[in-house]
């Protein structure tokens, strides 16, 4: 299962981690924390250690204080499970996710956000969507506390009640890590067709707001369109095989 994550080195601000995917718990003890159900259903009753965020960091040469802050897209356990292996970084977070994901108020939300990822207790920085500007077109939450503005929220609800895409830009143009915003590349590359049924079924079914979802493909579609923007999402694996190879 692909978990993509996105590692940016400031200047002023330390590692900035977008994302964690799973934590090293998880992978010692998947059917307990992520549930029997998720483990066994993707097949990883243990997963491999070294390829956590954490393992990779480390054989890049960096420690976990070395990270200072982690922007999530949201806090799905396949996106926040690492949190516990950065328990010194500020959590930078849609307002609305953060509350879903400690109220838990539905089957739904307690299947996907895990207590065990935030029993340690996060630094929070929550953000309203009110507060936003516009970004290349879409609303955005600039001036996340701690970080430059060239790292920014681009609020992106219907997955969850408070998704959002983390937009990075750079000198070279700019890169957004769509998180769940969609799960197939053909959502923003028409070249690759129409996801597969079962993965459409799996999207719309886990859902808070499926209307929200289909409209957040548009504004991705239309923003992947800027040749200098670079769209991905968390589980596409051909695109991870493009950024890892520059292509």
């Amino acid at each position: 299962m692909v978990c993509h994550v996105l590692l940016v080195e400031t200047d002023r601000h330390g590692l900035v981690l977008v994302d964690t995917a799973i934590g090293l718990d998880d992978c010692a003890d998947a059917p307990r924390r992520l549930g029997g159900a998720f483990a066994y259903g993707l097949g990883i009753p243990r997963p491999p250690a070294a390829e956590t965020a954490i393992r990779r960091l480390e054989a890049l040469g960096h420690s976990a204080s070395d990270v200072r802050h982690v922007v999530v897209t949201h806090l799905d356990l396949d996106h926040a499970g690492g949190l516990p292996d950065f328990p010194h970084a500020t959590v930078h977070v849609m307002a609305a996710e953060k509350d879903a994901a400690l109220a838990r108020r539905t089957w739904n939300e307690r299947a996907r956000y895990r207590p065990c990822h935030f029993a340690h207790g996060p630094r929070w920085a929550t953000y309203e969507a009110a507060r936003g500007e516009r970004w290349r077109g879409l609303e955005a939450v600039r001036s996340l506390d701690g970080l430059p503005d060239e790292i920014l929220l681009l609020p992106l609800s219907g997955h969850t009640r408070g998704h959002a895409a983390v937009a990075v830009e750079a000198p070279g143009g700019a890169l957004v890590h769509a998180g769940d915003a969609y799960f197939w590349g053909g959502a923003t590359d028409r070249s690759r067709g129409e996801a597969p049924l079962g993965l459409r079924l799996f999207e719309g079914r886990i859902a808070i707001d499926r209307a929200k979802v289909e409209r957040n493909h548009e504004r991705l579609r239309a923003l992947a369109d800027d040749r200098s923007v670079r769209v991905f999402c968390a589980h596409d694996p051909i695109e991870l095989d493009r950024a890892i190879h520059g292509t």
